[in-house]
């Protein structure tokens, strides 16, 4: 199968795994590091707010917006 055909195949639905060796497969720079950031309360409550409506926690809500920014 070539490149096409696979991502033809993902974009209707279609389960991929048993085209994958999972075994071998890893998760690069997800080491974690904390980071302290201080926010004034009407930026905190305004990211509870959007939190909220996302149904996602606050913390969540940062690393997706951080990720949407850097990639």
């Amino acid at each position: 199968m070539d490149a096409d055909e696979l991502e033809r195949r993902f974009d209707a639905g279609e389960d991929m795994s048993e085209f994958f060796d999972w075994s071998k497969a890893t998760r690069p720079n997800l080491e974690a590091k904390r980071v302290n950031v201080d926010f004034p309360t009407w930026m905190v409550n305004g990211m509870d707010k959007e939190a909220r409506r996302l149904g996602v926690t606050r913390q969540a809500l940062i690393k997706m917006w951080i990720a949407e920014k850097l990639g």
